[in-house]
């Protein structure tokens, strides 16, 4: 009766874990995402956006949210009245070793998606599914200049990309 009642405790411990038996983390709501790379998005950024022959300018305040799930991003164009808002949360599924980025913008509904992404080294590379095609938003992280740079790009139908715009990220003082 006692190992009965002690093998359930044990499954139940298990069951209730963040931490799989083999060490890595699990999905759920007692998981954190915790990962050195996002983590220095973390902060009051100012943005520089280069985009159609233009430039424009925006605030970004990333703080993590829903018990560090996500990451949220806020961007403000700095124009008055603003033009553009966009929040994003960036996410982890750690079964499939993947990033997620969910982007909702004042664009609405129709064009907010989520973006599966991968990270090589100090960049994640984010692919949107859309009616017209593939977008992609490469998230880097450059250590010397401390600075993040969002490269976003089309795909076109032979396969090749056609840049959209590059965002540079410096924090605030």
């Amino acid at each position: 009766m006692r190992h009965r009642i002690l093998l359930s405790l044990l499954v139940a411990a298990a069951l209730a874990s963040p931490i799989s038996a083999t060490g890595e983390p699990t999905d759920g709501p007692k998981a954190r995402f915790e990962d050195d790379l996002v983590s220095r998005l973390e902060g009051n950024w100012s943005l520089t956006r280069k985009i159609r022959g233009t430039e424009v300018r925006n605030r970004v305040t990333a703080r993590w949210v829903l018990k560090h799930q996500f990451l949220q991003v806020q961007m403000l164009d700095l124009s008055e009245p603003p033009t553009y808002e966009a929040i994003i949360l960036i996410g982890y599924i750690h079964s499939a070793k993947q990033y997620v980025a969910h982007w909702t913008d004042t664009f609405g509904g129709k064009f907010s998606a989520m973006g599966v992404g991968t990270r090589s080294d100090d960049s994640i590379e984010f692919r949107f599914e859309y009616p017209d095609g593939p977008f992609f938003n490469t998230f880097t992280w450059n250590a010397d200049a401390k600075q993040w740079v969002f490269r976003m790009e089309s795909q076109e139908q032979d396969g090749s990309r056609r840049l959209f715009a590059i965002d540079t990220l410096t924090r605030e003082q």
